[in-house]
């Protein structure tokens, strides 16, 4: 993997995670308590033998650019290895990042100073344990000049992906992106073959698509509408690579990859986690998960069942997934992941929820199904996710599935004041 640089795209806007993406970037999202969203596709790198890697961002990336730089600085640079942030420069035009492609183009001296006969492209913002150097080697074997990552997907989720047609060579012959239809994959009646956002491409040749499609003014320069089709249409060898799940869960399971990019989609990868056999596996030594670890101390349950008469006082955690700092003073949480510092105060009940850092959630407060943002202080008596309408009043974002998102550092009036 000497011969291959990696590009990250972490730029996106991330609208359909608001109030989560209101003040970061989507690849900065907590996730699973101590995780952040960017770091399974860096863990992935690195598992793979990646050490040179580059992440391109853009809108609101103060606290992804702030956990790369802290967390992922321990490669040797002296070296040639090391992960790196690039923002917008705009060295080739004044505008920002326009698509996919054009992330690329705006960096290509960047790239071009690397000197690698292969370049993989990645998304920062799927969920999902993967070997890339399995692809490379596939696409080497091949003599490919482009190789895209797919998935079965259900076939109304058409609209979603790019979507493409294979030979019995897996050689792909189109690729539409996000078709309202498709057809189904060979073998099968209710999917087809969608892109995972994966690509390797030959180099010199990806640089020369990228200068044309640069000075391509009716362009949306983007690989999935412009890029991957030119290069079918003029019998390019551009190949599908089946994804090869690297994750080891006990759990039967599909090969495991989401796409964490609504707030429904996210909070139920957060729950999925939290199974006695969970479908995505995050002990397996072998394919570590890392990220930048904080110096708090172990998680803490205090008071055994002693309270107010007829009313259990004890600090107690059930199905859940309670991280460093965390302190349950009294409280019960059930089926939910808190992340570090947080801490439940007596009498409290959480249930089905994600708890972002440093939330404070006081007596008798009753929470289910909600994702809370970072250092929101809930006062005692508070009530969430019991009746989404008062929580709508209130001005509290709501799921299509119920979800109550509150958004980070949401100030104590909002609970206790009139309705808004």
């Amino acid at each position: 993997m000497n011969n291959v640089t990696a590009v990250i795209l972490a730029g996106g806007k991330g609208t359909r995670l608001e109030p989560l993406t209101r003040q970061r970037a989507k690849p900065a999202v907590p996730f699973g308590g101590i995780y952040r969203i960017i770091d399974f596709t860096l863990s992935n790198c690195l598992n793979s033998g990646l050490r040179r890697v580059f992440v391109l961002t853009q809108y609101k990336a103060r606290s992804l650019d702030k956990h790369v730089r802290r967390g992922w600085n321990f490669l040797a640079t002296e070296l040639g290895e090391g992960i790196e942030v690039l923002p917008p420069q705009q060295r080739t035009n004044d505008y920002w990042y326009r698509g996919t492609a054009d992330a690329i183009y705006q960096n290509i001296y960047s790239l071009e100073a690397e000197s690698r006969d292969y370049t993989l492209i990645l998304a920062g913002d799927h969920i999902y344990k993967m070997d890339y150097s399995e692809m490379v080697k596939y696409h080497i074997e091949k003599k490919a000049s482009l190789t895209v990552g797919c998935i079965p997907i259900p076939l109304e989720e058409c609209d979603q992906f790019g979507v493409m047609s294979i030979d019995s060579d897996y050689k792909i012959t189109s690729f539409l992106e996000k078709p309202k239809t498709a057809s189904p994959m060979p073998g099968s009646t209710d999917r087809c073959l969608g892109s995972m956002g994966i690509y390797v491409f030959n180099t010199d040749l990806m640089f020369d698509l990228l200068l044309e499609d640069g000075n391509d003014p009716d362009s949306s320069h983007d690989f999935g509408k412009d890029i991957i089709p030119k290069m079918i249409a003029h019998q390019s060898a551009v190949y599908a690579y089946p994804f090869r799940d690297r994750n080891s869960s006990e759990s039967p399971h599909a090969p495991y990859w989401r796409d964490v990019g609504t707030l429904d989609a996210y909070y139920q990868a957060n729950l999925d986690l939290i199974e006695a056999l969970p479908v995505l596996n995050l002990y397996d030594e072998t394919w570590p998960i890392r990220t930048l670890h904080g110096q708090w101390p172990p998680p803490k349950f205090v008071h055994d069942g002693v309270g107010r008469p007829g009313e259990a006082r004890r600090g107690e955690a059930i199905e859940s997934i309670i991280s460093p700092g965390c302190i349950i003073s009294g409280g019960h949480v059930s089926r939910s992941i808190l992340s570090p510092n947080v801490r439940v105060n007596s009498y409290a009940v959480v249930e089905e929820s994600i708890l972002f850092e440093g939330v404070r959630v006081g007596r008798n407060c009753r929470i289910k199904r909600a994702i809370i943002d970072k250092n929101v202080d809930i006062p005692p008596e508070t009530v969430i996710g019991h009746d989404l309408e008062a929580d709508r009043l209130r001005g509290f974002t709501i799921s299509e599935k119920g979800v109550v998102v509150i958004p980070k550092g949401e100030p104590r009036e909002t609970f206790t004041g009139q309705p808004r």
